[in-house]
């Protein structure tokens, strides 16, 4: 099972649309998940349309027509594996600690907020993901997404891409 993981698009507000190579990806995938900051309902639409599954939250820059649509926290059980996604975790300072206690039956937790990615796990085994921002890296070197591979129950592959820059 291809995974998808992006957060932070943030359309239209920091790019006037997805990169071309993320919307390849969303094809590819089986399940696309986003943890939120969409900022406009269209990319919400379109994400919806083109993904197989999207399981997706969200943000904080999200308004009310999005909040209506979408939850604070998503959760996905595939392949035995449990999934949950929020989009934010606080503080990068103890994230871990806070994480596996706020999600005791979780396996992954996919994030977003910061722009930064970020691959960790809990001393309990928790996979805490970050994809970054298709959009915005802020002080990041490169705009980025994750992909992953889900077989027999075993998350592999975990993958950061880097965009091109914008024109």
């Amino acid at each position: 099972m291809r995974l998808l993981l992006i957060s932070d698009t943030h359309v239209p507000t920091r790019a006037r649309s997805l990169p071309a190579p993320l919307l390849d990806a969303v094809d590819d995938a089986d399940v696309v998940f986003h943890a939120g900051d969409w900022v406009d309902t269209a990319t919400l639409d379109l994400l919806q349309a083109r993904s197989r599954r999207l399981v997706a939250v969200h943000g904080n820059n999200d308004g009310a027509a999005l909040r209506e649509r979408l939850p604070e926290i998503a959760r996905a059980d595939l392949q035995g594996v449990r999934f949950a996604v929020v989009h934010e975790t606080g503080p990068a300072r103890a994230r871990e600690q806070r994480c596996e206690a706020r999600f005791p039956d979780t396996d992954v937790l996919v994030f977003g907020h910061s722009h930064i990615p970020w691959d960790s796990r809990t001393p309990g085994g928790l996979r805490l993901l970050n994809p970054g921002s298709p959009t915005d890296r802020r002080r990041q070197p490169f705009a980025t997404y994750l992909t992953a591979r889900l077989d027999d129950g075993h998350l592999g592959d975990v993958r950061l891409h880097r965009l091109p820059p914008r024109r």
